[in-house]
């Protein structure tokens, strides 16, 4: 199969590559060479921006088995990039995200669940309020170029070695440095993640057999909870730690920004996010590996970063023990 892969070299990108050389692929990336140009020294390499639509004539010009656009967010830009291709390409697949469902979620929702939408969709500001309206126009930009050509994957939070935003990193990191951790929320609480190289396994597999139409795709297969979550990292990395369970209410009324400062960690309106059904996913072949797997492998590539790489997310240690002393304190208020 010729692949062309927008994109290629962040995060997801870099596994949907490796899936595909393994499986025997021709891999041609197009991006503009900003971030990791160094990767992938043995494949063709197409530079260009994808918002100018004089660039996307390098793309425009070759025929593909297939498109995967990993780096979507305007849809002006994946439009331009969607009608650029829609003569060249047999099958495009586009990367969403579950938050292009509309709020407040269901649980249980499936592909059928209501689609975001932004009140001026000429919009391009990308923020936690657009975001996943912009995706949900994506798209359509998408599927309205290559109609019965398109694949729309809607993933959950992704995770894995690799992954810029540490937002699941920083929990085996934490449970590595041990202590009392502040665990946030109700132990009970679903939890839903999905590592990339077994989303990039199944979009690869997707595209081989020529699948289209929308799919949710985290996982687990299973349902899991914050308390088996952490449980696991702390089996995986054999730390001395305990946990504390902190209320929704009490870190609310703190300012704890969910999901970033304490990932993973919804309030209860929104926790329905972390409850998608991925039933149509796992018919199609989705398969999972271990919890267990992931977080060792997560912590192994960790650990090869500089000890002074800046974390994007979770909670500073300081801003940790201020926390639970704060906790500590309302409860014996309370007793």
């Amino acid at each position: 199969m010729n692949l062309l892969i927008l994109g290629g070299t962040i995060f997801l990108g870099r596994h949907l590559v490796e899936s595909a050389l393994r499986r025997g692929h021709t891999v041609t990336l197009f991006n503009r060479g900003q971030h990791n140009p160094e990767l992938f020294p043995q494949l063709e390499k197409l530079r260009g921006d994808r918002a100018n639509a004089s660039d996307l004539q390098a793309i425009s010009a070759r025929q593909w088995d297939a498109v995967i656009d990993t780096c979507g967010f305007i849809p002006r830009i994946v439009h331009l990039s969607a009608l650029a291709l829609a003569g060249t390409a047999a099958h495009y697949t586009f990367i969403s995200s579950i938050s292009a469902y509309a709020e407040p979620p269901a649980p249980g929702m499936d592909e059928n669940a209501p689609l975001a939408r932004l009140e001026d969709e000429t919009v391009e500001e990308i923020t936690a309020q657009t975001y996943g309206g912009l995706k949900a126009l994506c798209e359509a930009a998408v599927e309205s170029s290559l109609p019965g050509q398109a694949l729309i994957i809607r993933p959950g939070l992704i995770v894995g070695p690799h992954d810029p935003s540490d937002r699941f990193t920083s929990w085996p990191r934490r449970l590595q440095r041990g202590g009392e951790i502040l665990a946030p929320g109700l132990p009970d609480a679903a939890v839903q993640i999905i590592d990339a190289r077994d989303l990039a396994d199944w979009t690869i597999t997707m595209l081989e057999q020529h699948g289209t139409g929308v799919y949710n795709a985290t996982g687990p297969a299973s349902p899991l909870s914050m308390h088996s979550l952490l449980e696991t990292c702390h089996q995986a990395v054999g730390s001395e730690s305990s946990l504390t369970w902190v209320s929704d209410e009490f870190l609310l009324a703190q300012g704890v920004t969910p999901f970033t400062e304490l990932p993973l960690w919804l309030p209860p309106e929104a926790a329905a996010m972390q409850q998608v059904s991925i039933a149509k996913a796992l018919a199609a072949g989705l398969t999972l590996r271990p919890l267990a797997a992931t977080i060792t492998d997560t912590l192994a590539w960790d650990m090869t970063r500089p000890a002074d790489t800046p974390r994007k997310n979770g909670l500073s240690a300081e801003r940790e023990a201020a926390l639970l002393e704060l906790w500590r304190n309302e409860t014996v208020r309370r007793s």
